[in-house]
């Protein structure tokens, strides 16, 4: 054996029981976080299974050859994944994403120990040893438990999507293979040669696969902390539309009222039944609009439509509205805002372009087909249509545009539903739809 084989194999290599402790070590960190299926006892049984499940794999994997190692690991990595799913309340994607963080950070803990035990405790009594282990796998756990917590508070669910998952595998995997590859074989370029250089580049490298992970979900924590507060600034611009809506109908109000008495004047005086009621059928029009209001069964929808019909009178827009909003009454009230608001608005902007005022039209309907729910929005337009790689995408230049249609996909998607734009020569049509089971 080489002086480089002895210092790697011979040294760099942490003790199976010791990789298992810390597997298991990192998965109950994310036990402690997320909503558990089963209650404490159940859980408990998990947890001792677990241990003994990772301590029979890491045993079995290091009678493997070293040529198979890899096989060893993702029996693992694999284990680590069924324990997640079997004790979290969470969907294989979201367990397949938190297996890899878990998985990350099971080889920081363990590296971080090997490396101190290997530098300090060479010569060491075995109790001194062992507690020195405890005290480095608890207190790194701690403070995994204590940074995950800002993203993982208890009693809200969590859940990711695929892409959220492939970058997690992705990190995995990369900050595996580079920690690992001066184990597996010195004789590359990103390989160490010495026992404390590999001790230290793996040690590094896993440090920094999980400071990228934990960097993935501050920005995904970011982003949510946005499109809630645009959501919210949303939610207020249409309060605001409501209450402008009813000022501008009380002042019509007074002058109606206002005007109503001249009215009343002028048909006492009129002698002839005729003019008398051209008069009053002149009179009956010209208030049958007042007193008119929405009901859907969805307040936060009625006040959606409201203020956008109003805005549509305004804007010469002809709009019809046909909705059951109780089906949107387990929306958030954000979400409905996000969907309908924007609808609406992107409907209105594109009917503004037809030049014929009088073909500027909106059609707004909600109903109930088989298991979904369906929200469409119609509306006529130029014709003109922009696309980017297939899809249909806003007409306005720049990144701050484009916003109005990702924010109604992403609040679909949280529900489970998605979207489809579609158009005819002179149709355009958005349509959401959304699974009934989930919004009823």
């Amino acid at each position: 054996m080489s002086v480089v084989e002895v210092a790697t194999a011979a040294t760099a290599d942490i003790p199976r029981i010791f990789t298992a402790v810390a597997e298991w070590g990192a998965c109950m960190v994310f036990m402690l976080l997320v909503n558990r299926r089963m209650r404490w006892v159940g859980t408990s049984m998990v947890t001792l299974l677990a241990l003994l499940a990772l301590v029979a794999v890491q045993m079995w994997a290091g009678s493997l050859p070293l040529s198979l190692w890899i096989f060893g690991m993702l029996a693992a990595a694999f284990t680590m994944f069924v324990i997640v799913r079997v004790s979290l309340e969470v969907t294989a994607t979201t367990a397949g994403y938190l297996a890899a963080r878990a998985f990350v950070l099971a080889e920081l803990t363990a590296s971080v120990h090997w490396q101190l035990e290997r530098f300090y405790l060479d010569a060491a009594p075995q109790v001194v040893r062992t507690s020195v282990m405890l005290a480095v796998y608890g207190s790194v756990f701690a403070l995994a438990w204590w940074a995950e917590r800002r993203h993982l508070p208890r009693g809200i669910e969590f859940e990711v999507g695929v892409g959220e998952l492939v970058s997690a595998l992705a990190i995995a995997v990369a900050t595996f293979g580079i920690s690992n590859l001066s184990f597996v074989n010195a004789n590359t370029p990103f390989s160490g040669r010495v026992g404390t250089e590999v001790f230290y580049i793996r040690t590094l490298v896993d440090l920094c696969g999980y400071i990228a992970l934990y960097g993935q979900l501050e920005v995904r924590r970011s982003l949510q902390a946005r499109r809630e507060a645009d959501a919210m600034a949303r939610l207020l611009t249409s309060q605001h539309d409501q209450y402008e809506m009813s000022r501008r109908a009380i002042d019509e109000v007074n002058r109606k009222y206002h005007d109503m008495k001249h009215h009343l004047e002028a048909i006492r005086a009129e002698q002839d039944p005729q003019s008398r009621l051209l008069i009053l059928n002149e009179l009956e029009t010209s208030i049958q609009n007042y007193g008119a209001s929405i009901r859907t069964g969805n307040s936060v929808l009625d006040a959606v439509l409201m203020g956008k019909q109003l805005y549509a009178r305004e804007s010469g827009i002809e709009m019809t509205s046909v909705a059951d909003g109780r089906l949107l009454n387990a929306l958030s009230p954000l979400d409905v805002t996000a969907i309908v608001g924007n609808a609406l608005d992107n409907a209105f902007e594109a009917t503004l372009r037809v030049a014929n005022a009088e073909e500027r039209l909106v059609k707004f309907s909600l109903f109930a087909r088989n298991d979904f729910v369906m929200i469409s929005v119609e509306n006529t337009f130029d014709g003109v249509v922009a696309r980017r790689d297939g899809r249909i995408v806003t007409r306005k230049a720049g990144d701050e545009h484009g916003y109005g249609l990702r924010n109604i996909e992403a609040a679909a998607e949280r529900y489970g539903g998605s979207m489809s734009l579609s158009s005819t020569e002179q149709w355009f049509s958005l349509r959401i739809l959304l699974p009934r089971a989930e919004v009823l």
